[in-house]
């Protein structure tokens, strides 16, 4: 058998479910690739668990807080046991969408204009001039997204509410018309390449929403997406910028906004731990690239493995 790998998955963050078929779809894709597999659901033993587990790799395919946002790396790092994905830094820092924007921008990426806020004072009145998006600072799979449009008062009242299930500090953002985009980058800092870019558009809903994503039939993938060469290019070069910036390693995937109409392009956010089934976005872009699932799963433990 070959190597012994951890693939963690599920976890107690809203993504749970999102998590459940990552973990499922990546652990069956190294079984076919010949490597030794222990699927965990992951609780709050979950170091007892690994200690004992001994596994010579982890493949960490959990999503939002605790698994993507620094948490289980510095975790793991300090068992000192191999991970897929971005380390404790760069996990953190593209969680927490506001704090990347600045460094983003710093690099020269495109971000929206935007302020941070908590959900009590965005109950009681709008923070900018219609339209814009307001969305939790630190969470993923489009939870809590709202895009806010002329007629509301009082946008978004069911934010103060008591049983409210996410962070208390929300993003709002100037809303972009126009395409969904998303690229996938994959390889540490130095010398990571782009997949390629897909347009995402949604069956139902005016935005890539948590069933656009994960319904069946929810989006059309456009892949590759039909862009000018020249805005094609500049997607990708955006999106390697960031991973960069940021200091990603391993697979990132940064989802973008352009309109045609003014040749507005920005930058919404890094997945430093995007979905990984087959049909998902990141294994689609790597498809079209040469590139099969189980290869791209196999190149992830054996990155996973690389000290640095």
């Amino acid at each position: 058998m070959g190597k012994h790998v951890a693939v963690l998955m599920g976890g107690w963050a809203a993504e749970r479910p999102v998590s459940l078929k990552t973990g499922a779809a990546c652990a069956a894709a190294l079984r076919d690739r010949g490597f030794r597999v222990s699927e965990i659901d992951v609780g709050r033993d979950i170091a007892a668990e690994l200690v004992e587990l001994g596994p010579d790799v982890v493949f960490n395919a959990l999503h939002g807080p605790f698994g993507e946002d620094g948490t289980i790396q510095g975790l793991l790092e300090i068992i000192g046991l191999p991970y897929t994905h971005s380390g404790v830094l760069a996990s953190a820092l593209a969680m927490r969408k506001d704090r990347a924007k600045v460094v983003m921008a710093a690099a020269g990426v495109p971000v929206a204009e935007g302020i941070t806020l908590s959900r009590f004072d965005l109950a009681k009145k709008h923070p900018m001039d219609v339209p814009y998006v307001a969305k939790p600072v630190a969470d993923g799979s489009s939870f809590g997204v709202y895009i806010v449009k002329e007629g509301r008062n009082h946008p978004l009242e069911e934010l103060a509410r008591a049983d409210w299930p996410l962070a208390d500090e929300m993003l709002v953002e100037r809303f972009i018309p126009g395409r969904e985009l998303t690229c996938a980058v994959i390889g540490y800092p130095e010398g990571a390449k782009s997949f390629g870019v897909t347009e995402i558009k949604p069956a139902t809903g005016e935005f890539y929403d948590f069933d656009a994503k994960y319904a069946a039939g929810g989006s059309i993938h456009v892949v590759p997406a039909q862009l000018k060469p020249n805005i094609y290019q500049r997607i990708q070069e955006m999106a390697v910028r960031a991973h960069e910036a940021l200091g990603c390693r391993g697979v990132s995937r940064a989802d973008f906004r352009f309109d045609d109409a003014t040749d507005t392009l920005v930058c919404l956010e890094v997945n430093t731990q995007p979905g990984m089934t087959e049909t998902s976005l990141v294994p689609e872009l790597a498809a079209h690239a040469g590139l099969s699932f189980g290869e791209l799963v196999e190149w992830m433990v054996a990155d996973a493995s690389v000290k640095r």
